[in-house]
Order: C-alpha cells, then sequence, then structure tokens
C-alpha cells in the first residue's frame, strides 16, 4: 500500500440525503464499491476495484440542502493549514474537529467561497 504524499487530495466525501441512490450511480458508473463505517453511523466507506484501501466516502445528509462533494488534502498539522488558508486570502469553514479515534480535520473556504477540507489521519 503506497502512503499519499502531504499536501495532496488523499480523500473526497459525496454526502447524500439518497446515499442508496449515490451508491447505485457511483457503483455503476465507476465500479465503486461500499462498506459500512464501523466508526461512524450513516456513512459508507468507498473503495475502488483492486484497491487496498478506502479512499473516500458517502455519508447521508438530513435533506439534500446538505447534499455536497468536497475533497480533502492530506496535511502535517491541520491548524497550521488552517493559518496558511487564512495567510492567502482563504478562510475556515468552522473550527477543526478531533473524532475519537484521533483522525482531525478542519473545512475551509479558498478565496472564491469553494469549500475544501484539510486531514491528518488518526496516528
Amino acid at each position: 500500500m503506497s502512503v499519499p504524499a502531504f499536501n495532496t487530495v488523499a480523500w473526497f466525501q459525496v454526502g447524500t440525503d439518497a446515499p442508496e441512490a449515490a451508491r447505485r450511480f457511483y457503483g455503476d458508473m465507476f465500479g465503486w464499491q461500499f462498506t459500512s463505517d464501523p466508526n461512524s453511523e450513516g456513512y459508507d466507506l468507498v473503495s475502488y476495484p483492486g484497491a487496498d484501501v478506502p479512499s473516500g466516502g458517502i455519508a447521508q445528509v438530513p435533506d439534500a440542502s446538505g447534499n455536497h462533494a468536497i475533497f480533502y488534502v492530506l496535511v502535517q498539522d491541520v491548524d497550521a493549514a488552517c493559518a496558511e488558508a487564512e495567510k492567502h486570502g482563504g478562510k475556515a469553514a468552522g473550527p477543526a474537529v478531533t473524532t475519537g479515534n484521533g483522525l482531525k480535520f478542519a473545512h475551509l473556504k479558498d478565496p472564491s467561497g469553494n469549500e475544501f477540507a484539510v486531514f491528518t489521519p488518526a496516528p
């Protein structure tokens, strides 16, 4: 298994109020495979055929107003990346979050208002 390089897109998430339709669409179109995330209810992990590990997720959201597609950039330090975004005209879309297993992420906005996220994996 290869480890993604820092500062590269290493995860994606599709948020949808119709997860079955999303699984069917992406599965039929690209051959993506789905398993329930044992650490997060309402979240499916997405794997590509032949991949060793998941590359993204499908998040169930309560209604269509929360539908989204977002990419996650692997960084060494989430807080430093948030500060760097602000230094270059971006801003935090909310506070950084650390999950129970130690995964840390933050949603940011670029100067045009496009949302993306940065993360460091669980130790």
